[in-house]
């Protein structure tokens, strides 16, 4: 079946062409990096920065204002937790209580679904006994999302019409602005779960009462609460009909005003009505603190919120949405001129934004993975010395990648730093299908009989090893089956990239045995043809070149250099010039010399693309480094190929000698993964039999600290631009005491010259998901790139004058240049994030 599936493919390259257009087209379409395609319709991959670990949990959300934490877990939580403990599924359930607030988070095995899971809770809080919980006590669920789900801060400020800070805003004006118009409105952007408020000052109106005139009257406290409370109602009466016509009667109660508060009848005394206003002062106030939280930025008390992404959405969608929403909702924002004349617009301003840390990671990814894709080609280019087979492979490993993303896609495996990574993994192995069968090719058109046609012997010489191809990929496939079935954390983490990995290798199977034979066929089979037709070809790619140098000034280079090579080999063949020596060295060594050629333009494209040496230096000693690297890299390559029988004779002949290179590798490896004194715990037992300690020497001390054993991670450490800060204050600390705290901690930490911005939390946001303390606070610090970057966090070049000194347009903003410097953000003195951190 396999060979009858070769020579289809084989006879019929319009099915190859047409394969390799759609598997082009799709695989760009659902890329997930940041490509500008406007020709096509964009489906990209779900993105996230990393995967989501979290476990399969749902919060059972209670408040119970004024009652200690005792009273919430004895009256609450402890009830709801016995209640809940018989869902189906369930592996365990923890609890907190605090100072009015229950959080009973219910943990489901990894096998049951999201929202099934949900249901089944809900079932379960309407069927509660009703004298379970205290009367007035309502359990809710949690929003649909994990705390990962957390994609986007803000805060609400007053800016100018320049966007520069501005001022004139009080925090119970923000917050009552958050609550009642931008959250309802961001609640509203698809994949949005919850936006909840942090900061500020709820307005509520405030009855503060007078108890000498409550003694006066003979009023009590729960006489006022029940006055207020019936106050503020509407009534709904039956219907009158007057002159054919229907009447609601209705009566209106609802409070509009203070003044509705004041005139309220407590009691009724001696035919006397006693009112709110005789014994005491309605106001209009902020909402006591207690134990919710506040938002600071910079030492400036703020009001903001946090956008949390529905389970399962793509994060990076769910971005694009809410900021599609703000520039909706931003012109609806209002705004008052100040006493300066200054017009302050309340703006909302991200402090947080995932879609820079997607981007950056992203972009990262890309960037590995394209510099693997321009090594492999520069290593396949010098090994294999053949053109055309050259171009064949290097063009597989884009192609398979292309066709990974389709397979993501429709797989449901989202995009992530772990789950790119198996791609970036399983290049080298790409590449191996494509050389052997290239090879096997050619050694079968050298080997041909005359007569033979070239579409047979790409046919038998991809027969030969098809087989063998395909149980190389299936051992690889095979030996990842341990990582598929890992469950829980570290399923979620490393099953993405056991499937990238996967989809890679099924993609290159796919492409080199059924798409490269076709294509060796049409490649192989070309013929130089006639020195007039290679002397226009020649001169077409100088041309090429030539016009190329205005958009790609390397690729530029690149044509116009094989160009000219071509043409002087040609002129030197015809005899129309004459070179002695060199001529003839340069006619035998054409392809050689063509092989160079794109070496080293593959090369200034790796340079620039790496920056090895850091973007300080000049892109020639990049350049320069990178070539000593490969020079000596493949330099060994051929001479361990040249030398290789020789080694292999003396291994033969001195089996014992060499064993002892791989038992001394074995052992230097287990010492280091181990440690000294694990692995050689064994031999200071037998030493301690005729009692010398050796472990009190002093070699043995030096060797244990110096081979102490690796550690230990489970999830990578991220540069993710940023410093995430969790001191904790006093447990009994007050509200005053902790934005204090946070103030004083936010102003020192943004005195550092590389700091972008600090905002700081202390407490938790009104959300199920956030059960922090008050004294608890979350410093998000935001530090600049060493050099100023786009988007998607490449270092980007701005115009400098002669004397190399950057140029700002009239704005004082650096203007870019492609050929330009790259602007360095940070001291001279500041070398790292570390060096930030230690700051």
């Amino acid at each position: 079946m396999l060979n009858s599936l070769i020579k289809f493919f084989l006879e019929n390259k319009l099915v190859v062409a047409l394969l390799l257009m759609v598997f082009v087209g799709w695989g760009m379409a659902t890329a997930p990096f940041n490509w500008q395609i406007d020709f096509l319709p964009r489906d990209p991959v779900p993105v996230d920065a990393i995967p989501d670990i979290g476990e399969n949990q749902q919060i059972v959300f209670t408040e119970w204002m004024g009652r200690s934490p005792q009273d919430v877990e004895d009256q609450i939580t402890y009830p709801l937790t016995t209640a809940l403990l018989g869902l189906p599924g369930v592996t365990s359930i923890r609890s907190t209580s605090m100072f009015g607030l229950s959080f009973v988070a219910i943990i489901f095995g990894e096998d049951v679904e999201y929202y099934w899971s949900r249901t089944r809770v809900l079932e379960k809080l309407n069927a509660l006994s009703s004298g379970l919980l205290p009367d007035g006590v309502s359990p809710t669920l949690g929003p649909d999302a994990t705390a990962l789900g957390q994609i986007f801060w803000y805060t609400l400020e007053g800016r100018d019409t320049k966007g520069n800070p501005a001022g004139g805003w009080d925090l119970h004006e923000l917050r009552t602005i958050q609550d009642f118009y931008v959250r309802y409105a961001l609640t509203g952007a698809e994949g949005v779960s919850e936006v909840a408020s942090i900061g500020g000052f709820v307005k509520e109106y405030q009855v503060d009462l007078d108890p000498v005139a409550m003694k006066a009257h003979n009023v009590s406290l729960m006489q006022v609460v029940e006055a207020i409370r019936q106050s503020n109602l509407d009534v709904g009466a039956n219907t009158v009909e007057l002159n054919l016509v229907e009447y609601y009667v209705r009566g209106l109660g609802y409070v509009k005003s203070l003044g509705d508060i004041e005139e309220a009848v407590v009691k009724v005394a001696n035919n006397v009505p006693i009112r709110i206003r005789d014994i005491a002062k309605v106001n209009i106030g902020p909402a006591p603190r207690g134990h919710s939280g506040f938002l600071d930025k910079g030492g400036v008390e703020a009001v903001g919120g946090v956008v949390v992404a529905r389970y399962g959405d793509n994060p990076l969608k769910v971005i694009e949405h809410v900021k599609a929403k703000i520039k909706e909702i931003a012109p609806g924002l209002p705004s008052r001129t100040l006493d300066d004349g200054t017009v302050s617009k309340v703006t909302i301003v991200p402090f947080y934004d995932r879609t820079d840390l997607i981007y950056e990671t992203l972009g990262t990814l890309s960037e590995a993975i394209s510099l693997q894709v321009l090594i492999t080609i520069i290593v396949i280019v010098a090994m294999v010395m053949h053109l055309r087979a050259s171009l064949m492979i290097s063009a597989l490993l884009p192609l398979a990648v292309l066709m990974c993303f389709i397979m993501m896609k429709y797989m449901q495996v989202d995009a992530n730093i772990v789950a790119l990574s198996g791609i970036a993994i399983a290049i080298g192995t790409m590449v191996d299908l494509g050389i052997i069968l290239s090879e096997n090719i050619l050694r079968h058109q050298e080997e041909a009989p005359e007569g033979q046609s070239m579409l047979t012997t790409v046919y038998n010489a991809s027969t030969e090893v098809a087989t063998a191809i395909l149980t190389a990929v299936s051992t690889t496939i095979v030996s990842f089956l341990p990582v598929f079935t890992l469950q829980a954390a570290e399923g979620k983490l490393f099953g993405p990239l056991a499937y990238t990995k996967t989809f890679a290798l099924v993609a290159a199977l796919v492409i080199t045995l059924f798409m490269m034979p076709a294509f060796a066929h049409w490649l192989f089979s070309i013929k130089s043809g006639g020195r007039d037709v290679r002397l226009y070809v020649n001169g077409m790619l100088v041309v090429l070149g030539a016009v190329a140098l205005w958009w790609a000034p390397w690729g530029g280079f690149a044509l116009m250099a094989l160009g000219g090579n071509g043409l002087l080999c040609d002129l030197i063949e015809r005899g129309n010039l004459q070179l002695g020596r060199l001529g003839e060295v340069m006619r035998v060594r054409r392809d050689a010399i063509s092989i160079g050629i794109i070496i080293g333009a593959v090369s200034w494209v790796l340079a620039g693309e790496w920056l090895p040496l850091g973007v300080e230096n000049p892109l020639i000693v990049n350049f320069l480094f990178i070539a000593v690297i490969i020079g000596l890299v493949l330099g060994t390559f051929k001479v361990f190929i040249h030398l290789y029988p020789r080694l292999l004779g003396w291994c033969l002949e001195n089996k014992k000698t060499f064993l002892l290179i791989p038992c001394l590798i074995l052992l230097m490896g287990l010492n280091i993964w181990l440690g000294f004194d694990r692995v050689f715990g064994v031999v200071s037992g037998g030493f301690d039999k005729v009692g010398w300690n050796v472990r009190t020497t002093s070699v043995w001390s030096t060797l244990a600290h110096g081979f102490p054993g690796m550690g230990k991670e489970f999830m990578p450490s991220l540069d993710e631009g940023s410093f995430l800060l969790m001191p904790t204050s006093m447990p009994h600390s007050g509200v005053d005491a902790n934005l204090r705290y946070v103030q004083q901690l936010d102003m020192r930490v943004q005195a550092i010259p590389e700091v972008e911005m600090v905002v700081g939390k202390a407490g938790r946001v009104e959300s199920a998901l956030d059960p922090a303390p008050v004294s608890m606070f979350e410093n998000v610090i935001l530090y600049k790139s060493e050099y100023a970057t786009d988007e998607n966090g490449y270092p980007v070049r701005f115009k400098v004058d002669r004397d190399g000194a950057f140029v700002k347009d009239a704005e004082g903003q650096h203007i870019p240049d492609r050929r330009g410097k790259y602007f360095r953000q940070w001291r001279d003195h500041i070398r790292s994030p570390d060096d930030i951190w230690r700051e």
